[in-house]
């Protein structure tokens, strides 16, 4: 009888250690799946490898998943030389594209001129959010103060789900929140380095448009496309297949993105007298179709506008090391 006792005691004792070892895994934000290793060790392990999880693929890094909340994971592109814009020959493949939607006959040689010349730019190294900020995190710094409030209309709070990227803000509120991270909104040749690489890729996972790779839309009398798997925005990650080879998430589709820049109709000039200076907008949304997915494809909205189609990641220079606030 002593024996058994102690048997159960013992096991009591094991169970006792396991759970209070667990809860302390939970709190500090790692979950431990492997045992030789340390936890102290483990912990550094886990926050030497920034950039390691997404919102649907857990980073395993040696045994280790991170759970990073609030903000996303940020990436470092490295510095790099790459052709920014578009070539008339490129132009012409857009209009080509264009015109396979429903209402291709309304696309012309302007449609996609704002995306010329073509140039060679030179890129500082970076760092850039892996996915677009959440509705979630979004909120997390309107609670402290740092962000205004989004004011929602009744129609608008479906797009109010925590896992959805922030839209309906306005590109200072973009900043605030960025500011609040210590970062930025990333310049319009960032995002299209992130987007298109060194080699000048068409869309973030290649040359060839695929339907399945991001949340798109159509050139038509409906515009959204439901056969993606989600009629207006989707959770931040959903589309996996679709990413940049660098990792990145959603460079195309789902949400729109501020960029920092003041937009001018060609790349290098300045911006015209006496016209109000809108700001780029990047990456296509979930109502968009296949030609302005396309890593060079741009488009102006007022800064002070807050579009249900605009949300936004944000960046930061490489001389700074990413941190989640």
């Amino acid at each position: 009888m002593r024996t058994l006792v102690s048997s159960r005691s013992a096991r009591r004792t094991s169970a006792c250690r396991f759970v209070g070892v667990a809860v302390v895994a939970l709190l500090s934000g790692i979950v431990a799946v492997s045992a030789p290793t340390p936890l102290h060790a483990r912990l550094r392990e886990a926050r030497a490898t920034p950039g390691t999880t997404t919102p649907v693929e857990r980073a395993v890094a040696r045994g280790v998943v991170t759970l990073r909340t609030p903000g996303s994971a940020m990436i470092r592109v490295a510095r790099s030389e790459f052709v920014f814009g578009s070539s008339p020959d490129d132009v012409l493949e857009a209009l080509g594209r264009c015109a396979g939607e429903p209402f291709g006959h309304r696309c012309t040689e302007r449609t996609f001129s704002n995306e010329l010349p073509s140039l060679v730019a030179s890129i500082a190294s970076f760092w850039l959010d892996r996915t677009e900020v959440t509705v979630e995190a979004y909120e997390r710094c309107v609670a402290v103060g740092a962000c205004p409030p989004r004011t929602l209309v009744a129609g608008e709070r479906r797009l109010d789900s925590p896992e959805l990227p922030v839209t309906l803000v306005s590109s200072y509120e973009a900043e605030a929140y960025c500011r609040f991270r210590g970062a930025r909104l990333p310049s319009e040749a960032e995002f299209e380095r992130a987007a298109r690489g060194t080699t000048g890729r068409t869309y973030p996972w290649g040359d060839l448009y695929n339907s399945r790779l991001s949340n798109h839309g159509r050139f038509g009398m409906e515009a959204v496309d439901a056969s993606d798997g989600f009629e207006e925005l989707a959770p931040v990650g959903s589309f996996v297949s679709g990413r940049t080879p660098d990792g990145f998430l959603d460079l195309a589709g789902n949400a729109a993105e501020w960029t920092s820049d003041v937009y001018t109709e060609r790349h290098g000039l300045p911006p015209e007298p006496g016209r109000s200076a809108g700001r780029v907008v990047k990456g296509g949304h979930f109502a968009k179709g296949s030609a302005w997915l396309r890593g060079a494809a741009r488009a102006e909205l007022d800064p002070s506008d807050r579009s249900p189609f605009v949300g936004f990641r944000c960046a930061r220079s490489a001389q700074k090391q990413p941190e989640t606030p």
